[in-house]
């Protein structure tokens, strides 16, 4: 099952298990028991320190696994054959299970250790969603510190039945204790937030006694890390607050077009930049969201209020905090949100295997996800505004090509319909007549851009009539001090590539000015004694 290359890396991967790994696998005649059956025994003749042990029993899912020590209770499980974007995910069980150093800060590791409540969790998949693997090891390794945490990462490809049952239509979703818990991409410091209700107070002491910073950036995306780097390398004091390390890239599937990288993954590629980030000294603040800049028009220090209630202060502020996906702003749209309204095909497609789906947008983000869509959905009807599809023309081709899509021009979608738990149809108008007209499906795909994450900013830096930041050639904002880059600003062509580029820029605009203000201040000083 697995490939010669993978069984080598595995098996170099394997020989840093220090201690004996049970698992326990729950299997059945189907033909998935049978392939899960080989994947283990194949992962077992890796390293004679994992043993795989077959146990019938009804209360537990089939195909599924549990990893542990022996004579221990095991607190990971796998329903379903972890492969894709989960095979990451099971290697690090195995290894942290078999004693292999979690990476986690001290402070975290104590606070996992003390959480006082038994906490069952259970995950739901797709194999192909790339957020889910970061909800999936942050449960695990928690399991593996704190043996009062179970947690079970369940395919829902593979228990469609679940699925259904349950109304779930968006993945990664979490249940604790039978309960939604939560939906999209978490970390180990967002779940302990909710978990111990008092971190987030604690959080807000602790952030309250950082120095006043030479340089405060804004947002942890790929604009916002160019700016930490180029700014630690001047040697000044560097902090990077923001909700989530990668920002955007987190939810970007393939990235095919960054100079010297010639294809990597969203995930991967916004784990790089954090390990870059943090090989300098950069204090990094992450799980924290920025309410309001207040501007230093007297001392010249301005201050980030937190949604916390702590206050950061700082010299200068790069403001790199992104955009997000734009919603049409339909009834019906918010209401059935991650219950077949969706805004990544990547994640949530394989729950909407063999049903009917809309995708609105007809530029590139909209045709790429009709084709992905197509090949698992029973049909897609694309929905574009325009008189014609915008996206380009090889991407056109490839769309006309497949039979089970469905493409209409011309046409203003006005409501998303649903039956109070989950979508069932689609209206739209068309604009050559006029006429109103229902779809019926199971599923709609958002797909018509981005908006700037500015809503804090409003009355404080002069925004464009989209809401991005205005700024000039060196990223410099309307107020002195303050720099902006990235997706947030007016600069077009929202592209990675060129987000690193206008971080660095408004790092080094950042760095001028504040030679600029300190050599001003000396000349002040001078004069004055002068005078004196």
């Amino acid at each position: 099952m697995l490939e010669a290359n993978l069984k080598t890396q595995l098996k170099a991967y394997l020989q840093k298990v220090s201690r004996p790994i049970e698992i326990v696998a729950s299997l059945d005649d189907s033909d998935k028991s049978r392939e899960l059956r080989t994947l283990l025994e194949e992962i077992a003749s890796l390293s004679d320190r994992i043993a795989v042990i077959e146990k019938h029993s009804d209360d537990e899912r089939k195909p599924s696994f549990s990893i542990g020590e022996p004579g221990k209770d095991a607190g990971i499980r796998f329903a379903g054959i972890p492969m894709g974007h989960e095979f990451t995910s099971l290697v690090l069980a195995l290894l942290q299970t078999g004693g292999h150093p979690v990476k986690l800060d001290d402070a975290v590791i104590e606070q996992i250790r003390n959480l006082d409540g038994d906490y069952e969790f259970e995950t739901y998949i797709s194999l192909s969603c790339q957020n889910c693997p970061e909800v999936v090891q942050a449960l695990n390794v928690m399991s593996i510190i704190n043996p009062r945490i179970r947690q079970v990462t369940i395919d829902g490809a593979l228990f469609q039945d679940e699925v259904e049952a349950r109304q779930i239509m968006a993945v990664p979703t979490v249940y604790m204790n039978g309960e939604v818990f939560g939906q999209g991409r978490t970390g180990v410091k967002e779940i302990l937030a909710r978990l111990d209700s008092n971190a987030g107070a604690r959080a807000a002491k602790e952030l309250e006694k950082k120095p006043v910073f030479d340089v405060l950036i804004v947002g942890g995306g790929p604009a916002g890390a160019a700016a930490a780097i180029y700014s630690a390398r001047k040697g000044i004091t560097t902090g990077v607050v923001a909700e989530r390390f990668g920002g955007q890239v987190l939810d970007t599937l393939a990235i095919e077009n960054f100079v010297s990288v010639q294809e990597t993954e969203g995930p991967k590629f916004a784990t790089a930049l954090e390990q870059h980030v943090k090989s300098y000294d950069v204090d990094v603040m992450d799980v924290q969201r920025a309410e309001a800049l207040i501007p230093g028009r007297i001392n010249g220090v301005h201050e980030v209020r937190l949604a916390s209630g702590a206050v950061l202060k700082a010299k200068t502020i790069v403001l790199a905090t992104g955009a997000r996906w734009r919603e049409i702003n339909v009834p019906g749209e918010r209401e059935y949100r991650n219950h077949g309204v969706a805004y990544c095909p990547h994640c949530d497609g394989p729950l909407f295997k063999g049903k009917r789906v809309a995708v609105i947008g007809g530029g590139n983000s909209g045709v790429e996800a009709a084709i992905d869509l197509a090949g698992v959905v029973s049909a897609v009807t694309l929905i574009e505004f325009g008189a014609e599809l915008r996206a380009d023309a090889v991407l056109q081709k490839k769309l006309r090509s497949l039979a089970n899509v469905t493409v209409i021009t011309q046409a203003q979608t006005t409501e998303i319909n649903g039956d109070g738990k989950k979508v069932d149809g689609l209206v739209y108008k068309d604009l050559r007549s006029g006429e109103a007209k229902h779809i019926e499906l199971e599923g709609v795909f958002v797909q018509i851009g981005l908006v700037p994450n500015t809503e804090w900013l409003k009355g404080t830096v002069e925004l464009s009539r989209h809401g991005e930041i205005v700024v000039d050639a060196k990223g410099a904002t309307s107020v002195p001090g303050v720099f902006a880059a990235g997706d947030v600003t007016t600069v077009p062509f929202k592209q990675i590539v060129i987000a690193v580029g206008e971080g660095a820029k408004a790092s080094l605009g950042a760095f001028d000015h504040l030679i600029r203000s300190s050599v001003e201040e000396d000349v002040g000083a001078e004069e004055s004694i002068v005078v004196a």
